[in-house]
């Protein structure tokens, strides 16, 4: 099974493969993705990553309050995300009609 980590504070110039190799050292990295703006392919700054659950802790254990690239991370397990409201099935977003008068 696996478990979805976020990992906080990032370098802005961190790329996916050196998050991976941050990783790497506690075991097998399924997916390790640095969230970016849509727009400007900028990093955020936070990134996810996923592991299996005992690779996992272990890494949140070890890494969580480390230094990478003169930051200090924030690592910890990922909450689901029960802030965002659902889409309802089969119903099809409204259209806005905007108009010059």
């Amino acid at each position: 099974m696996s478990e979805r980590i976020y990992v906080g504070n990032l370098p802005f110039k961190t790329t996916d493969d050196e998050l991976k190799q941050i990783f790497d050292p506690f075991g097998n990295v399924e997916e390790a993705n640095v969230i970016r703006y849509k727009q400007s392919g900028r990093s955020k700054g936070y990134a996810f990553v996923m592991m299996g659950k005992d690779d996992a802790l272990k890494a949140v254990e070890e890494l969580n309050e480390s230094e990478y690239q003169k930051r200090i991370l924030k690592v910890r397990i990922a909450k689901p995300r029960n802030n965002f409201p659902k889409r309802k099935e089969n119903v099809q977003p409204q259209s806005i009609r905007i108009g010059i008068d």
